[in-house]
């Protein structure tokens, strides 16, 4: 029952998989073919790409799982619509210079080609020894590797579904939330490095290692989000900001508002996860980071570096924050939805392959 039930409902996805394709690849054509190739930077290429952005950002509604929906608004909706706005006035990690597969893929993917490593095409690609051109040469080894972080992900997701009741599901769904993003971003790094052949910049650095507020947000955790929100609202809001404050408090408005854009966009990713009204307790969480980071950054600032906590203690202080204001205010939404970010629909998956395998088993042995 099971079976047939994922089989029809995977038909269907497919469908609107491939519909959401032809559109992506229509609309990246249309930008880096006739936008970005005759329509200088500006106002008037900014418009140009309106459409663009709409249809970006209608796309995960024609989705109904809703990992896949998660997945396109946050890929899709929110990254490359930002990255295209960038590209409208010559910014940013788009150009109508690029090959239009490396433009694509970075458009698409949470990815940033590193600026030290020449772009190849895939053709160069085949004849070079990948192993010198994708390993940075002083690249430290993190304390959880990927299939580390894929075992535990696969732990957290039977726990949740059989035992639940026996953790706090709140608890678990953090552990999941982390996994799942890091597995995530290394699948969209792996298929970026497939069709590039370029060694990419990292997209995280250990969060669970962070010492402060502003090193977890900043430095460690999700890292080409914050490299898209500096140059599209970070820095903006500082330039302006200095002429009122003044150049060294002009940080502190910028990055409240970096986190009230943040916790917008989170905010739209749960309506197309949850498929309900917003009830602004998302943004309410990114709001509450930004004034305890904009706090800490401000104390910084006025202490000058004459005094800061041991980071045995910074530590599990910043990720105790992180971890109870995530239970409290980021996921309430989703358990009340039943959405629980999808977690159900893996557990559904694993359900039909394990059924699946099974029954090639039965059929080869009989």
């Amino acid at each position: 029952m099971v079976m047939m039930k994922m089989l029809l409902i995977m038909e269907d996805e497919s469908k609107n998989l491939i519909k959401v394709f032809i559109l992506v690849s229509v609309s990246l054509s249309y930008t880096y073919f006739i936008v970005g190739k005759n329509i200088p930077k500006g106002k008037i290429r900014f418009l140009s790409l309106l459409p663009v952005f709409y249809y970006f950002t209608v796309l995960p509604l024609t989705i109904s799982s809703i990992v896949v929906r998660g997945t396109l608004s946050f890929f899709i909706t929110w990254l490359a619509n930002f990255k295209l706005i960038l590209f409208s006035f010559g910014q940013g990690p788009l150009s109508s210079d690029q090959s239009f597969i490396s433009f694509v893929s970075v458009c698409c993917l949470p990815v940033n080609i590193r600026q030290d490593s020449p772009l190849k095409s895939l053709h160069q690609t085949m004849k070079i020894d990948k192993t010198k051109t994708l390993t940075p040469k002083n690249s430290k080894k993190p304390l959880l590797s990927l299939p580390v972080i894929i075992f535990l992900g696969l732990l957290v997701l039977h726990v949740y579904c059989n035992h639940k009741q026996s953790i706090n599901p709140s608890f678990l769904l953090v552990l999941y939330l982390y996994l799942f993003l890091e597995i995530l971003l290394a699948l969209g790094a792996t298929l970026a490095r497939v069709m590039l052949g370029s060694e990419l910049e990292p997209q995280s650095n250990e969060p669970y290692l962070s010492t402060s507020l502003q090193d977890f947000w900043g430095k460690r955790w999700n890292l080409m989000v914050s490299s898209i929100l500096r140059p599209t609202v970070y820095h903006p809001v500082c330039h302006m900001s200095a002429h009122i404050f003044g150049r060294n408090w002009a940080s502190v408005p910028a990055v409240l508002a970096t986190f009230v854009v943040s916790g917008l966009m989170h905010e739209q990713i749960f309506y197309y996860m949850n498929n309900m009204e917003p009830t602004w307790e998302v943004t309410f969480y990114f709001v509450i980071h930004g004034i305890c980071t904009a706090k800490e950054v401000g104390m910084k600032k006025a202490l000058n570096g004459k005094w800061q906590l041991h980071r045995l203690v910074s530590g599990p202080l910043t990720l105790g924050f992180v971890v109870v204001t995530t239970m409290w205010y980021f996921l309430p939404p989703a358990l009340r939805s039943g959405s629980d970010l999808g977690i159900k629909e893996f557990g559904s998956a694993l359900e039909f392959f394990e059924e699946k395998l099974i029954s090639n088993v039965l059929t080869s042995t009989s």
